[in-house]
């Protein structure tokens, strides 16, 4: 079972890394979460890697974090970018965001990071990241969830096909 980010990385260490990497390259990225009256909330965030985990740090009382001490179900993609032709891809991390109460974690985080204070802290738990990529002529989509292998679908060139681990 797959508890945090650390253990994507065991069970998918280059999948991880390529989306760690495509969400690095921007600061910005968007955020999905569910308000009280069910809806969808799209909202811009941060996401931090640091020490094997993804963080989400939000301003104190923020809609987002509400959101999320409700129901911590979320889903958040990367920052496309500026480029039109999706170069780098898309990568896309839906899971469960736990707020952080510990005080030694939120000091160490302070200590490292240095964000305004006073936030909320979350810890992603992943229970799907998705890659999105052109290659040549084909949509390629990679897809994980816990427990399984990366399943990687193209579209279009010809060759069109699932493909499981």
């Amino acid at each position: 079972m797959v508890n945090g980010w650390a253990d994507f990385q065991v069970a998918e260490p280059q999948f991880a890394k390529t989306v760690q990497q495509r969400f690095q390259q921007y600061k910005h990225h968007v955020l999905a979460t569910i308000r009280k009256d069910g809806s969808p909330r799209v909202t811009g965030l941060e996401v931090t890697f640091l020490h094997g985990e993804l963080w989400l740090g939000m301003m104190p009382h923020s809609r987002k974090a509400q959101d999320l001490q409700r129901d911590p179900r979320f889903a958040i993609q990367a920052n496309p970018g500026a480029d039109e032709q999706m170069r780098d891809g898309d990568a896309r991390i839906s899971g469960r965001a736990v707020e952080v109460t510990d005080p030694d974690v939120i000091a160490r985080f302070v200590g490292e990071i240095k964000p305004p204070e006073p936030f909320h802290l979350f810890r992603v738990e992943p229970t799907e990241v998705v890659g999105t990529s052109i290659e040549g002529d084909a949509l390629v989509v990679r897809a994980w969830r816990p427990g399984r292998p990366v399943r990687t679908i193209r579209r279009g060139n010809g060759d069109e096909g699932i493909q499981e681990g």
